[in-house]
């Protein structure tokens, strides 16, 4: 990985490292555009460029500041940017490229060999990413997608609450419900996104998952499919198959309830990044106890309910009312 940030005036050295951006450097596809792979020799670095065309003059402004942004940070659960450049209205932007390939390509592949250990370690990385961009950042950046495809982020600072946008950007399946309506982003719409991820690495399905339901395959959300898990009671049962059991059911238990709180329909309703740690790590002298009454519907709030956290470094405590359900009404440490 380069020391620098690298500079190109123009796409000529991307373009050249990616053998002119061939179908067969295709490296991925995501809601910014598309990645390849590519070897800057210059730098002597292994490249992942991903190509974006802008549609709007302000969408150029947003990504000029968002990439100055992104070049200040340096975390070992983000992905590191080597660099960017634009001209002839191509934008691209250049990221140190992970040979080990990304969370989505071991979790979904079969079989999968991602044990439950390194699972949950994934999960306490993103986790540990989130409160530094949230806690220890000078500027925060908001992200519409998973860490480890970043997009371009939306730079919102400490003192502002959400910041509009005219085109919601992100990967789908990973916006929170609100930006959809308000195309505001916030601080929660993020954890709505770790909420996703955290699911996706327990159930081992897709933010879009295709369930099989009295002998017929139909495609549905995840977040969705797993309030059904909660009314029909079977939600610790329900791991992903390819663990073959093989997962301790405490870390699980704090995964899946975790999950779920972030990716709660109502932004006001989620937990904060300082609590999903101290749950993840088992810093919480206790797992957040819900009792839970009725699962939302098309973010509507049907019932109510009680939801806590309690965080042992602060010894915070937040009681919510929600309309969350959960046959999961009793976790204690």
């Amino acid at each position: 990985m380069a020391d620098e940030i690298y500079r190109s005036p123009s796409s000529t050295a991307p373009s050249l490292a990616t053998s002119n951006f061939a179908d067969e450097g295709l490296f991925g596809e995501g809601g910014f555009g598309k990645v390849y792979l590519g070897f800057l020799r210059d730098i002597n670095c292994s490249i992942a460029v991903k190509r974006i065309t802008p549609n709007s003059q302000q969408w150029v402004k947003e990504y000029l500041s968002e990439v100055t942004t992104i070049a200040m940070l340096r975390h070992r659960n983000l992905v590191q940017l080597i660099g960017w450049c634009h001209d002839n209205k191509e934008f691209l932007i250049v990221y140190d490229f992970l040979p080990n390939k990304s969370l989505d390509f071991h979790l979904h592949r079969e079989p999968c060999f991602l044990t439950w250990d390194k699972r949950y370690k994934i999960a306490m990385g993103l986790a540990s990413a989130l409160f530094y961009l949230k806690e220890e950042c000078d500027q925060y950046l908001s992200f519409n997608a998973k860490l480890g495809d970043f997009g371009l982020a939306r730079l919102i600072d400490h003192g502002q609450e959400s910041q509009t946008t005219t085109v919601m950007l992100g990967t789908d399946g990973y916006i929170a419900p609100e930006c959809l309506v308000t195309y505001k982003a916030t601080k929660e719409s993020d954890i709505y996104s770790f909420g996703i991820v955290a699911l996706e690495i327990a159930f081992g399905k897709k933010a879009f998952a295709v369930i099989e339901r009295n002998g017929k395959r139909f495609k549905t959300k995840l977040v969705e499919w797993v309030w059904e898990l909660c009314r029909k009671e079977s939600l610790l049962h329900t791991a992903d198959p390819q663990l073959h059991g093989n997962h301790e059911m405490k870390p699980m238990e704090r995964l899946l309830l975790v999950g779920l709180a972030c990716a709660y329909p109502s932004y006001f309703d989620r937990p904060s990044i300082p609590q999903v740690v101290d749950i993840l790590s088992f810093k919480a002298p206790e797992m957040p106890v819900s009792t839970y009454i009725a699962a939302p519907q098309d973010n509507i709030v049907t019932s109510s309910a009680s939801f806590s956290f309690h965080t042992g470094a602060s010894s915070r405590s937040q009681t919510q009312s929600s309309s969350i359900a959960s046959s999961i009404h009793s976790l204690k440490g």
